[in-house]
């Protein structure tokens, strides 16, 4: 079994941890590829950073497809683009946020996240929503410190993030926690050890979900929402993001288009 971790920033050291954590998880015989995306932002801590690491996301999934790949983990918490990938993919496509969610709520009556940046909680509250999780989801909480922080030699990081879990757990009446962010997953064993409570990291739990999915032999519905991309052409600089199938007539492209040529992702 092959797992591919896509992590939608191109920080390649969170990506290379990242793996090493998955790794140290899953069952004999499965394989973790993690990586980034070679275009995007370093760290995705916004709505405009979560669009522009969307398109190298899916390039992945796609070349994902073309390579072998039994299933895939979006390593961001904000999910971008995950139904999309959908789309693109035969087998399941987790997104961490998804994961840690349901994982807290069969773990816990009510869960609290405790998140990086402050301006990312009503994006958290958000896929709390979309996912049904609202009722279990006690507060989302932030330490107010940006992404790359996180595994920077000497960083208080981690102390805040433990001071505010048990903020999470005195004032919130949460039983369980949620890492809020991708970067968060060298810290988990860490933090639930000084907290002794259940602490969800959304990567490791992403990757068990797909591992398990794809161990019972599941793959994703390829009727209606998440059938392929229709074929189409798309212009400028996502000439080369076109669905498969798509018009390549030199004639018909505009100025500056490639010339005649099939259209993939990657």
């Amino acid at each position: 079994m092959r797992i591919k971790l896509i992590n939608p920033n191109t920080t390649q050291r969170m990506t290379a941890a990242m793996g090493q954590c998955a790794r140290a998880l899953v069952a004999p015989g499965t394989e973790v590829v993690a990586v980034s995306p070679p275009m995007g932002p370093p760290s995705i801590e916004g709505y405009y950073d979560e669009a522009l690491a969307t398109p190298g996301l899916l390039a992945e999934i796609e070349a994902g497809e073309r390579d072998g790949f039994d299933g895939y983990v979006i390593a961001c918490f904000g999910d971008p683009g995950l139904y999309a990938a959908r789309e693109l993919a035969r087998g399941p496509v987790v997104g961490i946020a998804e994961a840690a969610m349901h994982a807290a709520s069969v773990l816990a009556p009510g869960f609290s996240v405790v998140t990086t940046l402050a301006r990312t909680r009503g994006m958290a509250w958000h896929l709390a929503e979309r996912y049904g999780m609202t009722r279990f989801c006690r507060n989302v909480r932030a330490i107010d410190v940006a992404v790359l922080e996180l595994d920077e030699p000497g960083s208080s990081a981690r102390l805040a993030i433990v001071d505010e879990c048990r903020r999470a757990l005195d004032e919130d009446g949460a039983d369980a926690i949620v890492l809020g962010c991708a970067g968060m997953t060298t810290l988990c064993a860490q933090i639930e050890d000084a907290l002794a409570v259940p602490v969800v990291d959304g990567v490791t739990a992403a990757v068990k979900w797909v591992e398990g999915l794809v161990a019972l032999r599941l793959v994703t519905a390829k009727r209606g929402e998440f059938a392929r991309p229709l074929p189409k052409r798309y212009d400028g600089e996502f000439a080369r993001f076109s669905p498969a199938g798509a018009a390549t007539d030199p004639a018909s492209d505009p100025p500056g288009a490639p010339g005649a040529r099939p259209l993939r992702f990657g």
